[in-house]
């Protein structure tokens, strides 16, 4: 069974920096992607990066681009969401997620298949 399990969320200022980690177990597919998703109160949730993990390709919202850098650790199977810059409108819970590689990339919830519980993130102003 496929578990994931997220950590390094937190409260910081405006202009501070988090690192997001999620270390999925059980995998199964032969070529899969790593997301990262995330939703505030009353939203939806919405697509942050993901990671090809067999090849290294990495995919961002433009919302973070240029502020988040997502990467993985083969040796240690997990995967990191480096958040820089971060601004109050960062603040949501975090999820962790896994899926088969589609080409185009996976973009939508529906697009992958394990979720991970969650991390809140909360910028202050």
């Amino acid at each position: 069974q496929v578990q994931l399990v997220e950590s390094g969320g937190g409260l910081v200022q405006a202009g501070g920096s988090l690192r997001l980690s999620c270390a999925p177990s059980g995998l199964i597919f032969s070529r899969y992607v790593m997301g990262w998703f995330r939703q505030a109160p009353g939203k939806e949730r919405e697509f942050v990066a993901a990671i090809r993990w067999s090849v290294g390709s990495t995919y961002y919202a433009d919302s973070v681009k240029g502020r988040f850098t997502i990467s993985r650790d083969n040796a240690k199977n997990t995967v990191y969401l480096q958040m820089n810059s971060l601004k109050p409108e960062d603040t949501a819970i975090y999820y962790c997620a896994v899926g088969q590689g589609r080409i185009p990339l996976n973009r939508r919830p529906n697009e992958y298949d394990y979720w991970g519980p969650g991390t809140q993130v909360t910028v202050s102003s």
